[in-house]
């Protein structure tokens, strides 16, 4: 690992030119945890833009304002993301946020880290 953070709500690292991203398990993302995660994630990269995995399955709840919050302000220093989830109920319904909140940058949700990794992979 190159580079590595934590604060209550996630882990953050960077190996190989990916940015990883995993919420702790039973978090809830309010709008205040929203910003300073964003924030935390953005010092941590010091200026530079990764792809990035972003492991959700941690997290026990969110609110709307939070979700739209990092839906406009979490691709910020990123070149893609992909989400990785774990239930299908959770992958439909990222997959219409997604398509309702327009990402600025490319954005899929899985349910395999390989597959994730993959599509993050022509964007290194």
């Amino acid at each position: 690992m190159d580079d590595y953070f934590e604060n209550e709500f996630a882990l953050f690292w960077i190996s190989g030119n990916l940015l990883f991203f995993e919420y702790k398990p039973g978090v809830v993302i309010n709008l205040e945890a929203a910003q300073r995660i964003v924030t935390d994630r953005i010092q941590m990269q010091k200026g530079k833009a990764y792809p990035v995995l972003c492991d959700i399955r941690g997290i026990a709840d969110s609110d709307k304002a939070a979700r739209d919050y990092l839906a406009q302000h979490g691709s910020v220093l990123t070149k893609a993301v992909s989400i990785l989830a774990q239930q299908t109920l959770s992958i439909v319904m990222i997959s219409f946020y997604l398509k309702i909140s327009k990402p600025q940058v490319p954005t899929k949700v899985f349910n395999d880290k390989a597959k994730a990794l993959e599509f993050l992979k022509t964007f290194v």
